[in-house]
């Protein structure tokens, strides 16, 4: 028996998120299938981050054991040629027995896509947040800085959220355009749920004029989601990667 690990590329927009759910198709379902399809046994994989519907991946990262003979590197290939085509392995390694990605210490990087022009362009529709209204860069970037550092971001995650503490760290955050379309790129120990989407939205708040970027510290501060500005679309949402410390 080995564990193999397997970084992870989807368009998520056919899929109900990660993780497995009743009636639904999602990448951990496919996943499984697929593998154990190949190996011809039951297949379970543990995967790093469980993004929700509609999210996109470059590389996620998931572990499974198999008592299969087939080298651990090759097992991307054999796997790509039976996966659809908005899943792709990009490599894949034999680990550990007992690595368990959710339980090592990492940095995660996320960016958030939005498209900001007059009108919308058909092509970035499944993969960015539209909005018209003019978005002031520099006012965003003003308002990312207070979110660099070790912070309680109960402001910045979802009521539904059940974790032990809502303190993570982030630590990087810029916001970038190019032509038309702005990126947020975020990189952090950890996120809570809707972390990001929470500061998309509120980044484009201070965008917008209708929050000063200083007012992200009180947000911070209030510990109160409604304080926060909205959570933007899933679709502009893609996890970037992983990188795993020693």
């Amino acid at each position: 028996m080995k564990r193999v690990m397997l970084k992870v590329a989807y368009d998520g927009t056919n899929y109900h998120g990660w993780q497995i759910q009743p009636n639904v198709v999602t990448i951990e379902s496919v996943l499984n299938e697929t593998l154990g399809a190949l190996f011809q046994e039951e297949i379970k994989v543990i995967g790093a981050s469980r993004t929700d519907t509609g999210v996109h991946a470059l590389g996620n990262i998931a572990v499974f054991d198999t008592s299969a003979r087939i080298p651990a590197d090759k097992i991307s290939y054999a796997l790509n040629q039976r996966l659809p085509k908005d899943i792709r392995i990009q490599s894949s390694m034999q680990v550990a027995p007992d690595f368990h990605p959710r339980h090592q210490n990492s940095r995660k990087t996320y960016e958030y896509k939005i498209l900001n022009c007059a009108f919308p362009m058909p092509v970035y529709r499944l993969y960015s947040h539209f909005t018209y209204v003019k978005l002031d860069v520099e006012k965003m970037r003003q308002a990312a800085s207070y979110l660099v550092g070790e912070h309680d971001f109960k402001s910045f995650c979802s009521t539904k959220t059940v974790v032990e503490t809502t303190v993570r760290t982030i630590y990087d955050i810029c916001v970038e355009k190019t032509g038309d379309l702005i990126c947020i790129r975020i990189t952090g120990s950890g996120f809570l749920y809707n972390m990001v989407r929470i500061i998309a939205g509120t980044l484009m708040e201070a965008g917008r004029g209708t929050l000063a970027p200083e007012a992200v510290a009180d947000i911070l501060n209030a510990c109160d989601r409604q304080k926060a500005g909205p959570t933007l679309p899933a679709c502009g949402l893609t996890l970037i990667g992983y990188e795993f410390l020693e």
